[in-house]
């Protein structure tokens, strides 16, 4: 039976490229001199140091474009944490989130079954796992998640005939 794969994944080195283009900017930038402006990438966290607010938030816009040019889709960016504030530096936390967690999981099988495709959707871990009987009815189902207003990226891989 026909079958494919729906993700959430994200080039984590695409990602480090993209960090590293963003704090050579930030250096070599002249409202950024003297300050120990920098962006540090552990696991899928990207944190942002400077010494006022409005420095974070223009790091911010340097980093968003960076990550677009590369490939990266900025929807998988968790921007929402306040800056926090400690003695004379500021800094905030981006989240990058990769994987399709339960809640998601669930309202996309939601989605499909609502739809009335012949189609049956499996949680497998951190992705979906969608078969049929016809390939016409898995594409559709793509069709619908690309219509779906989910507010993470999804891709689509691991398509068998």
């Amino acid at each position: 039976m026909p079958s494919f794969d729906v993700v959430s994944e994200v080039d984590m080195h695409e990602v480090r490229n993209a960090v590293d283009q963003a704090g050579r900017e930030v250096t070599n930038r002249f409202d950024f001199k003297g300050t120990d402006a920098h962006f540090e990438l552990e696991d899928n966290r990207i944190t942002l140091h400077a010494q006022v607010d409005f420095q974070l938030q223009q790091m911010l816009d340097i980093l968003l474009p960076k990550l677009a040019k590369r490939g990266v889709d900025i929807d998988c960016l968790d921007t929402s944490a306040e800056p926090v504030t400690s003695g004379q530096k500021v800094y905030q936390v981006v989240t990058i989130r990769s994987g399709i967690d339960q809640e998601l999981a669930k309202k996309i099988i939601r989605l499909v079954k609502d739809a009335k495709l012949k189609v049956q959707t499996a949680i497998q871990g951190e992705k979906l796992r969608v078969t049929g009987k016809k390939r016409d009815d898995l594409q559709a189902v793509i069709a619908l998640l690309k219509q779906a207003d989910l507010d993470l990226p999804l891709q689509y891989e691991n398509f068998r005939d």
